[in-house]
């Protein structure tokens, strides 16, 4: 396939997800609309109750200790996880939705979740072809260079440092250009030049009406992406005010001591 045909064929896939977008969403609705959501392992309650809204071009990021339940909020708005109580929207899909839901989501975790004897090509147009991309191979490709990793895209993924596989993860989880973008810790592994790709494409998402959770221990990364902030604690959201509301200083001295308090 030409340049010019798989450009073209890229530029109608990206149109038609932000048709979806826009058909999920509407004008004034939310992206992501939690009510009371609960999610317990054994006794104990992991997720207790958390409201949440967020709408289309909004980032929420989202500070707390470890242990706080941030992962395991990520993992039932992504749908990967059925809550105890309570309920969720996500991209127009009311969870738990299985494969509908997973598909107006982009979940970048901990672990990269590769698989190592593919190429990284191999990895995204793999995604991209289960989401039901038309031109899987066109969206793979410029999924890998937004991550500067396109270079690299013929290397088995067991090759690759872990920074670079943490790039090869970032662009499988957004080649299908889904409307919710979740992300647990994105920037663990990266190098300088990895971490300004990976703003700069998160940057470019949320302008362009993506909704972003962006879970992160780094105040300076969350506080330059969100538009809201929220700080989590024994599963339920401590703090959340909107970000033009607050001093980037002022908030990170109170975050510690916050954070003090439960050393």
């Amino acid at each position: 396939m030409s340049a010019e045909r798989a450009g073209a064929s890229l530029q109608s896939d990206e149109a038609a997800a932000s048709r979806r977008m826009a058909l999920h969403h509407g004008s004034v609705g939310h992206a992501i609309e939690a009510n009371g959501l609960k999610r317990a392992f054994g006794r104990r309650m992991a997720v207790n109750g958390v409201d949440l809204r967020i709408r289309a071009g909004d980032c929420m990021a989202i500070f707390g200790p470890n242990g706080a339940g941030k992962t395991t909020l990520l993992r039932l708005l992504g749908g990967l996880l059925k809550p105890s109580a309570g309920t969720a929207v996500v991209g127009g899909v009311r969870l738990p939705a299985g494969d509908e839901a997973r598909g107006a989501v982009g979940l970048i975790a901990h672990a990269t979740m590769l698989y190592g004897a593919l190429s990284a090509r191999e990895n995204v147009e793999f995604a991209a072809r289960l989401h039901g991309v038309r031109d899987y191979r066109a969206a793979a490709a410029s999924a890998l260079e937004r991550m500067r990793v396109l270079g690299m895209a013929s290397a088995p993924v067991r090759a690759l440092s872990r920074g670079m596989q943490q790039r090869v993860a970032i662009a499988r989880a957004i080649v299908h250009a889904p409307s919710v973008i979740l992300l647990d810790e994105p920037f663990t592994g990266l190098d300088d030049s990895g971490a300004s790709a990976l703003t700069t494409l998160l940057t470019t998402l949320r302008d362009g009406g993506a909704a972003l959770v962006l879970v992160t221990h780094n105040l300076p990364e969350g506080l330059a992406l969100a538009t809201h902030v929220s700080v989590m604690r024994d599963g339920r959201f401590a703090r959340c005010e909107e970000r033009s509301a607050i001093d980037a200083g002022q908030y990170q001295s109170e975050y510690r001591e916050l954070l003090s308090h439960d050393a």
